[in-house]
């Protein structure tokens, strides 16, 4: 059974800056990922351009150049690769957490056994950096495990000639409202509230504006879905009963923190809104020796942090551990 200081949860931007952070105080740890190497990113559209700018992105001293001001996700799995081998970094991918027990260690403090998917560790610190992208927010309806479902979105060259519902007001539902349509859908946006989200970007506003003016995208508002079968999806707005013929689904419904994974590391949560219980300075948690690092730490509401205004936990989260 191997043991670290610390064992890192996720690894993505975030993640990999905190295990920079305990590198540089030779502190030993272990990065664990359930997926790939910045899992979130890699499920991003193809064609993505990130909101921040490439300097904001930044982890490590590293310096991340790119084409334009605003890197493409092609430019961002590039560069998080780049710092991951610059610093030789200790990551175990496709290796999921599975469970965790506080023991006492021989020096009387507090001990992690953690077990996952392929291994055993013991640790005295653990790190929670799952961020929210990886767990998608259910319409909790019949049909919904279908495999024309898709809560993700990577490119629309499959979409061509095909009659595509969208779920979503916000940037990711627009997105691909645009996408399909220039790829030869059949596009209808169901919106649950009565306009497009104020959150869209300026930039794409007036291109969707144009298109459902123009009648190349359908919508309807105050939409709420009921059932979605193999080749239809069934919906109410405006009061109104409504059935439309439909090939997939793109239920851009938002994403939401492993709630779970948390709970199970003994961190209090909000029922309501999902919050964390940590201390802002520190980012320790509630549950003593626990910390979280990244988006994960702004709960349900996961449009208050991102990479670029939570790439120093890393180093508040070592300092912290260094001094005790």
């Amino acid at each position: 059974m191997t043991h670290y200081s610390i064992l890192i949860i996720g690894a993505g931007p975030i993640g990999l800056s905190c295990g920079i952070a305990a590198q540089n105080e030779n502190i030993s740890y272990k990065i664990i990922e359930k997926g790939t190497l910045v899992n979130s990113l890699h499920n991003f559209p193809t064609d993505m351009t990130f909101f921040s700018s490439s300097e904001k992105l930044e982890i490590g001293n590293l310096p991340f150049t790119s084409l334009s001001v605003r890197p493409t996700k092609q430019e961002g799995l590039e560069y998080y690769r780049r710092v991951t081998q610059y610093y030789q970094l200790h990551v175990e991918l496709y290796e999921s957490f599975e469970s965790v027990e506080r023991l006492p260690n021989e020096s009387g403090k507090n001990c992690f056994k953690i077990t996952t998917s392929k291994e055993t560790y013991t640790c005295n610190y653990i790190i929670n950096s799952t961020g929210f992208y990886d767990t998608p927010v259910s319409l909790q309806i019949p049909g919904e495990q279908l495999k024309k479902v898709k809560h993700y979105f990577t490119s629309a060259h499959h979409l061509f000639n095909q009659r595509v519902a969208i779920i979503g007001a916000s940037n990711s539902a627009i997105d691909v409202a645009l996408e399909a349509y220039r790829k030869g859908a059949d596009v209808t946006l169901l919106i649950r509230g009565k306009a497009i989200g104020d959150s869209v970007k300026y930039w794409i506003r007036p291109d969707i504006e144009a298109r459902i003016e123009e009648g190349h995208v359908k919508v309807y508002y105050e939409a709420n879905v009921s059932e979605i079968t193999q080749n239809r999806i069934a919906f109410m707005a405006k009061n109104e009963h409504i059935e439309i013929d439909n090939d997939f689904v793109y239920a851009m419904t938002g994403y939401r923190p492993n709630i779970e994974l948390s709970e199970a590391l003994g961190i209090e949560i909000d029922a309501t809104t999902g919050y964390p219980k940590y201390n802002k300075t520190t980012l320790e948690t509630t549950s003593s020796n626990v910390y979280l690092a990244g988006v994960v730490i702004g709960g349900l509401n996961t449009r208050e942090w991102f990479i670029e205004n939570s790439r120093d936990h890393g180093d508040k989260i070592i300092n912290h551990i260094r001094n005790k």
